[in-house]
């Protein structure tokens, strides 16, 4: 079977898949309002998938399956295979535990709007209090004056007497107004204490409650492998850095196809994962391209049902660069750092996998610079200019130039559109907000709420049919900054060509890597003055 965290699907898988879209497609017109709603729900966005089998006896069987739940559909929907553990029952325990929870949630709501009203209240009560004490301190100040007017002109030691005693008792009188007002609200105070105390407890109760619930649900969340073994998500995760299992775990199309495979005891012989509808927000997906199993919730999981399976490449080589052997290019050195042009498909730094790195290549090549280390890096799939230090001190010092935009770069891609076409601009600036998708690394997603500036300009230079050529200025170095920034519909909505993640069509293909190149890096070095300008150039992809 292939690997479902890299290839490229079979002949076989991309037909069922045909198939699979005009079933979907007919059921727009549908006169059952089931089948309608169910094509609303897949046209938000979903992640189909396809597996081919086959029985002992040689028959192949082909299984559709769609990611999570389907709005009203749930897990459930025929033709499609059924969730690994079905914990949605209407009156399973998941559902009367899930309605324990929601009654938690609506008197911590309840309370929460009480609490609101209240401290509006109070806010207006201590406001008015406010105004008294200060209307009474204005009053001692007043009468501070005229006690010290007539000191000026001149009074006896008994009239003296009397004036202090007169201050004594309308500070007093201070005092004790204060402490009224004080106890007058103290009632208020004590039931937004009691109140908020009470919210507190069902808040605990309520986190335990969801803990208990969740330790069944992982318990009890139990999946096949092809060595006919039976193991809980929770155990299955228990050694991973997630330690406990992300929401959604075992509900991706990749596990219930295979659980459901192994159950009806048929072998899987091709899988593959297709986007079907639109983008969620912030992520970039494209409807029938194919894609890779995510790796936070799908890898641990995979990893143990595919025991016993004949994978192809492995798990464990899961990227094009496993088996190639590379060339790298010193273009400049000094006595300081070097500058690199480094291939395809090879990694910056050191990887999870065995693949040798650049950095490590340079240290071979360097074996007295013990403080060579990468000042930046490069996608594994983006080739180009590329720079190393020599000493701590000089990494430390280019690191601050990049994070100042004191070293300028440039790169050259080739998009999969024609921006004239497209009546895209020439020339412009595109901002974005970059975050990690934590359950699918190495992908990206645009998040505008937390996600870290990307600041890119870009100009065309050249169309050829259905491509455009187009130079890339990088203001910032997010992590796949410019392969967002191309395919995004929020950037350019044109995938440079060759870009697995966000590509528009199948082009996972050995052959056909990643159309960009780091082509021109520019920058004064301050401990020489020299001016620097390095280029690569580049003929062809």
């Amino acid at each position: 079977m292939n690997n479902p965290f890299f290839y490229t699907p079979s002949e076989e898988c991309n037909q069922a898949f045909c198939q699979l879209l005009k079933l979907i497609d007919s059921l727009k017109e549908s006169s059952e309002k089931s089948d309608r709603d169910f094509y609303r729900e897949l046209q938000k966005g979903k992640m189909l998938g396809v597996l081919i089998a086959e029985s002992i006896d040689g028959t192949k069987h082909t299984l559709f399956a769609f990611s999570g739940q389907a709005g009203k559909a749930g897990f459930h929907r025929d033709g499609f295979v059924g969730p690994v553990f079905d914990y949605l029952k209407p009156k399973g325990h998941f559902k009367r535990k899930e309605a324990e929870i929601s009654k938690v949630n609506k008197l911590i709501s309840d309370l929460s709007n009480e609490l609101s009203q209240m401290n509006d209240e109070m806010r207006i009560i201590e406001s008015f209090t406010s105004m008294l004490i200060n209307q009474a301190k204005e009053k001692l100040l007043q009468s501070k004056s005229i006690r010290d007017k007539k000191r000026q002109s001149g009074i006896s030691t008994e009239e003296e007497e009397e004036l202090i005693k007169q201050s004594q008792f309308e500070k007093a009188e201070f005092q004790r107004f204060k402490q009224k007002l004080s106890r007058d609200i103290e009632p208020s105070l004590d039931s937004i204490k009691e109140i908020k105390s009470e919210i507190d407890e069902l808040k605990t109760k309520r986190h335990l409650l969801s803990e208990k619930l969740q330790n069944w649900l992982f318990s009890n969340f139990k999946l096949l492998n092809a060595k006919g073994e039976t193991e809980s998500l929770i155990k299955i995760f228990k050694d991973t850095p997630f330690e406990t299992p992300p929401s959604g775990a075992g509900e991706c199309c990749a596990p219930k196809l295979l659980h459901a495979a192994y159950s009806q005891g048929l072998r899987p012989l091709s899988i593959a994962e297709y986007w079907y509808g639109a983008s969620k927000e912030g992520d970039i997906r494209i409807q029938g391209h194919h894609y890779p199993a995510c790796r936070g919730k799908c890898l641990p999981v995979l990893r143990w049902m595919l025991q016993g399976e004949c994978v192809n490449p492995p798990l464990e080589a899961v990227d094009a660069s496993s088996f190639e052997t590379f060339s790298p290019e010193i273009i400049f050195e000094n006595e300081w750092f070097c500058v690199i042009d480094k291939p395809a498909g090879m990694l910056s730094v050191a990887g999870k996998n065995q693949n040798l790195s650049l950095e490590e290549w340079l240290r071979d090549r360097y074996p007295d610079k013990t403080q060579l280390t990468m000042v930046h890096r490069l996608d594994q799939d983006t080739s180009g200019l590329i720079i190393a230090s020599f000493d701590a001190e000089t990494h430390k010092l280019l690191q601050r130039m990049f994070a100042q935009r004191e070293i300028k770069k440039e790169y050259i891609a080739d998009l999969d559109g024609n921006f004239q076409a497209l009546a895209i601009s020439q020339r412009g600036s595109i901002h974005l907000k970059l975050a990690p998708d934590i359950y699918d690394r190495p992908r990206q997603r645009i998040d505008i709420k937390d996600g870290k500036e990307a600041i890119t300009d870009y100009e065309f230079v050249a169309t050829s049919g259905t491509q455009s050529r187009v130079i890339f200025y990088p203001h910032t170095g997010r992590t796949h900054q410019l392969r967002i920034t191309a395919a995004a519909t929020e950037g350019l909505n044109m995938p440079i060509i060759g870009d697995r993640l966000y590509g528009r069509r199948c082009q996972t293909n050995h052959s056909q890597r990643l159309h960009l190149h780091a082509s021109r890096i520019e920058f004064t070095f301050p401990i020489n003055g020299e001016h620097y300008v390095f280029t690569s150039p580049l003929t062809t992809f």
